[in-house]
């Protein structure tokens, strides 16, 4: 077939072959098994987060069984998807893989990940499904622009011109405005897309030089002036800070870490939930019980002891000295980089390869009873390609198999032509 040939009608054309085009393809050919669907992938391969997610193992979502509390770990989109996960949450999502020969785990910190511990596992479910259910799939093949025509659409890519009733586009996030192009043609606003989920790079400072690889399971990190403040585990890298609580302040700070450059000042009390006259206290109390002994022997609060000399010595308290032989000066210096180290941010680094945008789709011209456009009939979207992002955790993929299965439920109760 030769570029620019008409291919045959299509019900329904998929663009993007990643998590939430695969799934809501496989709904819609589920729910009616006569409609011919093609996905469309630009690039060589598919399902290609899937493959990388939760380091090749796919936290495919979150043991998070509350509506109102799932929707907490979305910084934009969350009274959205409020109207979506009552349609399909976290529960229907693990009924849906069991059902479809997926068994899910749950670790400790609440992750879902298939029994299995691969990623292939869920790439092999997906692509045995379409091809079960005669989904097409075609790979290098980009969508330029979308055309509204009388009894649908019309497709053009670089490889042929489709033709389709209805659309499901799940082109994904990308960090470049030009990739909505095609969207925005056909008037939809695009929010501009931004970084998500990063970590703070703090360059030359003597804690990344001695303590990469040290983490501390529980501490609160404030941008300064203090208006936003997240607390969980942190980890110190060779390049700076990262840990949960370091990238759920990325995602929900997105847009003034964007705003200021990506620089800023960071305050991290290492010992939370002490505050500073509680720790003080608990202080108090391991000096006098350790008089004789030197602070840089005495690791208090649970802190790994290389963080802990590394304090010591940052507050300027002699190696030699006792606790007794301490200063009220010291005493209060160390207390002081326990409960509020300051930190000056300059710069960011992608967390590991799992790239998540903020922007996309402007949520006011969605439908999201049906995921359907306010503007543009029989044009669905799901996934990234709205401007709705999660943390880590999750929770990107439980959105995209939400809208995505709204999306195929809508089309094929409400939109697909009726068979005689």
């Amino acid at each position: 077939m030769t570029p620019g040939n008409v291919v045959d009608q299509n019900q329904v054309i998929v663009i993007g072959g990643g998590a939430a085009g695969f799934f809501a393809a496989i709904n819609v050919a589920l729910k009616n098994p006569g409609l011919k669907i093609t996905i469309l992938e630009k690039t060589t391969k598919v399902l290609s987060k899937v493959r990388i997610s939760g380091g090749g193992r796919c936290n495919v979502t979150h043991s998070c069984f509350e509506d109102s509390e799932l929707i907490k770990n979305y910084p934009r989109g969350h009274k959205e998807l409020r109207q979506v996960f009552v349609q399909f949450s976290v529960t229907e999502t693990i009924a849906w893989f069991e059902s479809n020969g997926v068994r899910l785990k749950t670790e400790n910190d609440g992750r879902m990940f298939p029994a299995s511990d691969s990623s292939e596992t869920i790439i092999k479910c997906f692509l045995n499904l379409c091809a079960r259910l005669n989904i097409q799939v075609l790979t290098s093949c980009e969508v330029f622009s979308i055309l509204p025509a009388q009894s649908g659409f019309v497709i053009k890519t670089n490889r042929d011109v489709f033709k389709a009733s209805y659309i499901v586009c799940a082109s994904g996030g990308h960090p470049k405005s030009g990739a909505y192009d095609f969207l925005k043609n056909l008037g939809h606003t695009i929010d501009q897309p931004l970084p998500s989920l990063f970590t703070f790079n703090i360059p030359g400072d003597k804690i990344t030089r001695e303590l990469q690889g040290v983490s501390v399971g529980n501490a609160s990190v404030t941008i300064l002036p203090g208006k936003m403040s997240y607390a969980g585990p942190v980890l110190v890298t060779h390049w700076g800070l990262s840990g949960p609580a370091v990238l759920k302040l990325s995602a929900f700070a997105a847009i003034p870490f964007y705003q200021s450059g990506y620089e800023a000042d960071i305050l991290i009390n290492w010992i939370y939930p002490h505050t500073t006259n509680s720790a003080r206290d608990e202080m108090e109390n391991l000096r006098a019980k350790h008089q004789r002994a030197s602070p840089y022997s005495n690791p208090a609060f649970s802190l790994p002891r290389r963080l802990w000399e590394h304090f010591c010595a940052a507050a300027g308290i002699p190696e030699k000295i006792t606790w007794a032989e301490t200063s009220r000066k010291y005493f209060e210096a160390l207390l002081q980089k326990l409960v509020a180290s300051n930190y000056h941010m300059k710069g960011k680094t992608t967390f590991k390869e799992e790239f998540v945008t903020c922007g996309g789709i402007n949520l006011k011209e969605v439908n999201f009873k049906t995921m359907e456009s306010r503007l543009v009939p029989g044009l669905y979207f799901c996934g990234e390609v709205l401007n709705i992002d999660g943390i880590t955790g999750g929770f990107n993929f439980q959105s995209a198999w939400s809208t995505a299965y709204i999306c195929a439920q809508t089309i094929t109760a409400v939109n697909a032509p009726k068979e005689a």
